[in-house]
């Protein structure tokens, strides 16, 4: 009979872990995204098969210098070393959930010693004795209906998650620095153009005082080129100040103190490759920031089914088995022990919370959904506004160069003219006055050409569709960042 109960026992624990497979919930399937456009706004050819985010960092910018402070800033960067902690804590968390369906096995003891006072007609006397006591429990949950499951697949979205927000935090890093580098060497330029206008105008302030010495004309040029020459040594000295203020935010982003940065080719030498976009389709598989999205739908999705689960009992096995002994009067008496069960609770009245609880994870699924759709829609707002700045600046800085070669024209014509007396030194003056702005226009118009190729670079997802490995690999000796885990 004890035989046969045994027997029962051991089939129904093989039919609960043969039904352990059942996973509660909806299984996760990515919105609908049909309605994704199949151009970006403002693309002028049609859709290429390869892009510029196929691109490692080191294939598109060029600069030996730039390169340098972007392996630098791999290296030491505080918000890339607290994004690569943040998936050990998630990582350890998927072990913490994972736990929950492997057996757990303790134990305790311990060990007392006690007198006791005794009264008899012959008097008061004592008796002392001790006990000691160990055991060994264990308890194993069958994962019936998949709460453990669908627990640790959450748990695995967030630090897939996780991995995706350090893919994103390197590319932000590695376009921020070359941001910062390419306003730096812009900042160079407008300073070059500073001290020129400073020089010229000094120079034809020594021409005026010249000829007001002389007698030849009033002291009226002389103060007029007085003040452009001070407001172009005012303007070099905020620039100075501006550049200082520049590498010191570029010294952060490289994880250094303030320090002077290093530089490479000048504004007018720096060159950007080709920029094909690829399909608008691949934005979803290459953004860190729409994958990370993306998984956290997942996460959301597990939670329903924990839920849902919870609904259900929760079946276990559990054993227990040890020994108590005592000690009485140097005489030692004990007894083993041993059991195992197979238990079975579950919820009857919960005054509405477990309903409450899929409500809101359903709720927080819908939220994740619409965050979902909401980040891949900036994508494509960012690069159309990338592609946009493109296509306008090339003709502002067309039209910029032929201003600046009238503008030179007309200081040599005005200039000719002032010498030979048949012009005044309003001609002269008006001609500079207009010229240094419009080399510094220039220079920024070169700088925001530059950016736009990063910031299109950026948008479309800077190559991490093949290039995640050879990042870290690039950057392994200093970045050491953990390798993501299988999908």
């Amino acid at each position: 009979m004890k035989r046969a109960s045994t027997r029962s026992a051991a089939a129904a624990v093989l039919a609960a872990v043969a039904l352990a497979g059942c996973v509660s919930g909806p299984k996760y399937k990515r919105p609908d995204m049909t309605t994704t456009p199949a151009q970006f706004r403002g693309q002028a050819a049609p859709t290429e098969a390869s892009s510029i985010a196929d691109l490692p960092w080191w294939g598109v910018f060029h600069d030996p210098a730039l390169q340098a402070l972007i392996q630098e800033g791999l290296a030491n960067n505080y918000d890339l070393k607290i994004a690569i902690t943040h998936i050990e804590q998630a990582r350890a968390l998927v072990a913490v959930a994972a736990s929950q369906g492997k057996p757990q096995v303790g134990y305790q003891a311990g060990i007392t010693g006690q007198t006791a006072f005794t009264v008899d007609p012959v008097g008061i006397g004592t008796i002392t004795y001790g006990t000691l006591g160990g055991a060994l429990n264990a308890a194993w949950e069958i994962d019936l209906w998949g709460r453990i499951k669908r627990s640790t697949e959450a748990a695995r979205a967030e630090l897939f998650a996780r991995e995706d927000v350090r893919r994103g935090v390197m590319l932000s890093l590695v376009t921020d620095i070359a941001t910062s580098y390419f306003r730096l060497v812009e900042l160079d330029r407008e300073l070059a153009i500073a001290q020129d206008s400073e020089r010229v105008f000094g120079h034809t302030l020594d021409l005026f005082n010249d000829r007001y010495k002389a007698g030849r004309d009033s002291d009226l040029p002389v103060q007029r080129t007085q003040a452009n020459y001070e407001a172009s040594h005012s303007k070099t000295q905020e620039l100075l100040r501006e550049i200082a203020i520049q590498e010191n935010a570029l010294s952060i982003l490289v994880g250094a103190y303030p320090k002077d940065i290093p530089r490479g080719e000048i504004l007018t030498a720096q060159t950007m490759p080709e920029a094909p976009l690829g399909a608008t389709t691949a934005l979803l598989e290459r953004r860190p920031d729409i994958l990370a999205a993306e998984e956290q739908m997942v996460r959301a999705n597990a939670q329903i089914g924990v839920a849902i689960a919870n609904y259900f009992p929760r079946v276990g096995l559990s054993a227990l088995g040890g020994g108590i002994g005592a000690i009485l009067n140097d005489t030692f008496t004990g007894f083993g022990f041993w059991g195992a069960a197979l238990n079975v609770a579950g919820p009857i009245f919960t005054g509405g919370r477990l309903q409450a609880e899929e409500r809101q994870r359903r709720a927080e699924w819908d939220e994740m959904v619409d965050q979902y759709r909401k980040t891949v829609i900036i994508a494509f707002q960012e690069t159309s506004d990338a592609l946009a700045a493109q296509r306008t600046l090339v003709g502002r800085r067309t039209a910029l160069e032929n201003q600046i070669a009238s503008l030179q024209r007309s200081i040599d014509l005005a200039s000719t003219r002032y010498d030979s007396g048949r012009a005044s030194y309003f001609e002269v003056l008006e001609a500079q006055q207009e010229l240094f702005p419009a080399e510094a226009e220039l220079a920024q118009t070169q700088r925001d050409q530059l950016l736009a190729v990063v910031n299109l670079y950026k948008a479309l997802g800077g190559g991490w569709n093949v290039a995640d490995a050879q990042w870290t690999a690039h950057a392994q000796t200093s970045v050491g960042a953990p390798s993501g885990g299988s999908r």
